[in-house]
């Protein structure tokens, strides 16, 4: 599993360099990788962080769910995702990201329906658009999925999304970092203690971190107080961590091989 440190760099060479300084990859005669796969549990930040990197490079950030690309009738899917490339094709600078990708890049098999045809023909489409363009010109190709096991060896052979990318669940100082995040914008008191907090919750994500934080909001509303308390925030933790843990499907993601 990657740290913040090594996906922090991961993406400064892969996607910010060569769309900020491509000099430098001409210079050594070598290609940057075309695609990246960011693949881990459902709110550990992957599209987030596909936002952060296309503010960085000030690049215009298409975004599309897997699938939207799936479609009703033949040849609309992979006439959208040509669209698609073709709009990227004329930004300055794009960064294109399919969410939810193993919608349509699942392994193929056997015998196919007619859905699951035109889900495959999508999916060659994107491998067509991978192999069609320059991987120093303006366009950095993003994919995210929770299930990275599902994905078809086609899409993910070298040449295409030739790096992958794990977000893992932060650690006790990872989430005392998101805690301190989210409270730079709300009214809460000067005297919390954020690694405590972040204690009280091991094995959850960041989105889970701000779920608690909105929580606490809540209760700090319902109590007409001005600012929120370390105890709304505990009773948040209690109620949105440890209430709807039954309700999680965070764990079954915690490994990859």
């Amino acid at each position: 599993m990657f740290c913040r440190d090594d996906a922090r760099l991961i993406f400064e060479v892969v996607v910010e360099m060569p769309l900020l300084q491509p000099e430098r990859f001409v210079a050594l005669g070598i290609d940057p990788p075309k695609g990246v796969l960011l693949y881990g549990p459902p709110g550990t930040g992957k599209t987030l962080t596909a936002r952060a990197v296309a503010n960085r490079t000030d690049a215009c950030f298409i975004c599309v769910i897997g699938s939207e690309l799936v479609q009703r009738y033949v040849g609309e899917g992979a006439r959208m995702v040509r669209e698609l490339f073709q709009l990227a094709r004329t930004k300055k600078a794009c960064i294109l990201f399919i969410d939810e990708v193993d919608a349509i890049g699942g392994t193929r098999g056997g015998d196919e329906g007619n859905s699951d045809s035109e889900v495959q023909r999508t999916m060659l489409e994107i491998v067509n658009q991978l192999d069609g363009f320059d991987s120093r010109g303006n366009v950095k190709v993003l994919m995210a999925t929770n299930r990275p096991d599902t994905l078809d060896p086609a899409l993910l052979r070298p040449g295409r999304l030739d790096r992958k990318i794990e977000f893992g669940l932060p650690d006790l100082e990872g989430r005392t970092h998101i805690f301190k995040i989210h409270a730079k914008t709300m009214a809460i008191d000067r005297d919390v203690r954020f690694e405590l907090l972040a204690r009280l919750c091991p094995n959850t994500t960041g989105a889970e971190c701000r779920s608690v934080c909105t929580e606490a909001g809540m209760y700090a509303i319902r109590a007409r107080r001005k600012s929120i308390s370390e105890k709304d925030l505990i009773d948040a933790i209690n109620k949105v961590i440890k209430g709807y843990s039954k309700f999680s499907a965070t764990p079954k993601y915690m490994v990859y091989n």
